[in-house]
């Protein structure tokens, strides 16, 4: 699945890799002032608490994100609730025209079920596939405008809706969180679709956390 800004944006940010250290410190009364930059000691401490699981220093460092993606993935991103809060479009209210997606289908996996997927489709069978969906979320669509047209509420009208439409969000969480959602929805076994947009959303977060993102998201915990 192929991510880009129109699935997701970065709104609003708060606190900074030197923002992790003065909250692990201030039981000492001790803090780096806005101009100083990390020292050895600063980042030795970063990968530290990273390691051992003190994860309530990194808590302190927000993030917000508009995100946009089918209904189906944003039920996994839904999951995350430790650290995150989230308020999306309603089509309680909103008769905003249906976007579907399209995945490039694979097959069903070999052996566990945990794998989600095997290799793709090719050839004739994709073509079929490919051909069944479209009349499916075609006829779903259409069906969904028709009853719009027809005066039925939107709140009644979406149940038609197939699980491949679109949604969208204001997620926002902790740097805790994410690094938790990344390191979970970027393994082998997470759903290709929404490996794409943790990959993309950890692309945005490492420049504005380098030292955090990198000590939580690839130091191995104590406790694993």
């Amino acid at each position: 699945m192929l991510i880009n800004r129109k699935d997701i944006q970065l709104i609003d940010s708060m606190g900074s890799d030197r923002t992790v250290v003065n909250a692990a410190r201030v039981s000492f009364g001790v803090s780096l002032e806005e101009d100083q930059t990390l020292m050895e000691k600063d980042e030795k401490l970063i990968s530290y608490l990273a390691k051992h699981d003190h994860w309530t220093p990194f808590a302190h460092c927000m993030l917000t994100f508009y995100i946009r993606a089918p209904i189906a993935i944003r039920t996994q991103f839904f999951k995350h609730k430790v650290g995150f809060t989230e308020n999306e479009i309603s089509r309680r209210y909103t008769t905003k025209p249906p976007e579907i997606y399209l995945p490039a289908f694979k097959e069903k996996p070999e052996g566990s079920i945990k794998q989600g997927s095997g290799k793709m489709l090719e050839g004739d069978r994709a073509k079929m596939v490919e051909n069944l969906y479209d009349a499916s979320v075609a006829l779903a669509r259409d069906t969904y405008n028709s009853l719009v047209l027809a005066g039925v509420c939107p709140e009644q009208a979406r149940f038609v809706l197939p699980q491949a439409t679109f949604t969208e969000w204001y997620w926002t969480g902790s740097l805790a969180a994410y690094a938790r959602f990344y390191k979970l929805r970027t393994a082998d076994h997470a759903q290709g679709e929404i490996r794409a947009y943790a990959k993309y959303i950890g692309n945005i977060i490492k420049p504005l956390f380098p030292v955090s993102w990198d000590a939580l998201v690839n130091s191995t915990s104590s406790s694993e």
